[in-house]
């Protein structure tokens, strides 16, 4: 399984069935920050919806078609991850992430995805990222723009968030400026 370590307090990881007790403890202590933009939140109701959850992940990671990493910080789960939609005949994908509500505001979402970034370009061989967050969820559309991602557009009424339609932006980064910016 891929792990790789960051520096003394941060480790990248694979999920692994062994995650699901600590993952969705995390998720559970973190329900009312994550529920503001995530709304799997409310369909997480017990550690067997987070162990079909990481069976879901292992799947696409087995169909070539995705990768969820687990943000390590200090030996316990931080946070994750997750390229999905692997388009393999353009070589992009598109990534989202969230962080357990102790520990926003570390830099350790934004550590991270400068490793897998270039994780990604380098050895994946893919050519483009692209995040989309929110339009009003100005933390998630934080990491993108410290990562000098381009700001592309605005999906307009691009999710149901609880009854209401909200806007995604929409960020990417090609390979070129990536290995000229990092």
């Amino acid at each position: 399984m891929f792990t790789y370590k960051v520096d003394e307090e941060l480790t990248l990881k694979m999920i692994e069935y062994r995650d699901a007790e600590e993952l969705f403890a995390l998720s559970d202590q973190s329900r009312e920050h994550l529920g503001t933009w995530l709304p799997w939140i409310h369909f997480t109701e017990s550690v067997e919806d987070t162990k079909k959850f990481i069976h879901g992940c292992l799947q696409r990671y087995a169909d070539n078609d995705g990768q969820t990493i687990c943000i390590m910080y200090k030996g316990k789960i931080a946070g994750v991850i997750d390229f999905h939609e692997m388009n393999w005949n353009h070589n992009k994908t598109s990534i989202g992430y969230w962080m357990g509500v102790d520990y926003k505001g570390l830099g350790l979402l934004t550590r991270s995805c400068k490793v897998l970034f270039d994780h990604a370009f380098k050895d994946l061989g893919l050519n483009r990222i692209e995040i989309r967050a929110a339009e009003e969820n100005v933390k998630s559309r934080a990491v993108p723009e410290r990562l000098g991602f381009v700001q592309e557009g605005i999906i307009r009424d691009a999710a149901n968030m609880y009854g209401t339609y909200v806007n995604h932006v929409v960020y990417g980064m090609v390979k070129s400026e990536w290995m000229n910016h990092s």
